[in-house]
């Protein structure tokens, strides 16, 4: 037996890919699996969890309160698919129709409605490109960019396989997916 990551926690076989690394890292870890490349990252920071809140309560009463979905948010882990990619957006968005793509481990497998990132000064390019051009080619239907000292937001929507800005304001706005115009 090999000793694990922490004291108690002992791995029976060596892990042989990326996603089975990933797979064992204690729970909490701020871990994404992007194209096979592990991504790690700190706590966010007070104004980051601010804007995260109001969020997720304004979806909260949007979705959950009117039976349409579900929020998540992060850390949460979602398996884009089994191989190579896994991520843990900072808000997470199911809609009724995408219920049945949660795993028996309580994990979700497959392609979330929609997926807000609240902007870090250490990763902003992190979720501004390489995790934009990974929920487009999954085909996420909508996806925001919030950066929190401005509340500026940015929307982008799919449209043939490809994310159109839609959207663009401080403190607002427009979901097309959600048929709303949001304001925090």
């Amino acid at each position: 037996m090999t000793k694990g990551l922490h004291m108690n926690h002992y791995i029976e076989n060596r892990p042989q890919t990326l996603m089975e690394v990933f797979k064992i890292l204690p729970e909490g870890t701020l871990a994404e699996l992007i194209d096979n490349q592990l991504y790690m990252s700190p706590s966010p920071i007070h104004s980051h969890q601010r804007i995260l809140k109001k969020i997720a309560k304004l979806l909260d009463v949007l979705l959950e309160d009117t039976g349409k979905g579900e929020v998540i948010i992060s850390p949460f882990d979602i398996f884009l698919d089994e191989t190579r990619n896994a991520v843990q957006p900072d808000i997470i968005v199911i809609l009724n129709e995408n219920k049945g793509h949660f795993t028996d481990s309580g994990h979700f497998s497959g392609v979330p409605d929609l997926l807000i990132e609240i902007l870090s000064d250490g990763n902003k390019n992190h979720d501004k490109i390489l995790k934009k051009d990974l929920y487009e080619q999954f085909g996420v239907q909508e996806y925001w960019m919030i950066e929190p000292d401005t509340k500026l937001c940015l929307v982008y929507y799919l449209v043939n396989n490809k994310y159109q800005k839609i959207s663009e304001g401080i403190g607002s706005l427009n979901s097309q997916l959600l048929n709303k115009e949001i304001l925090f």
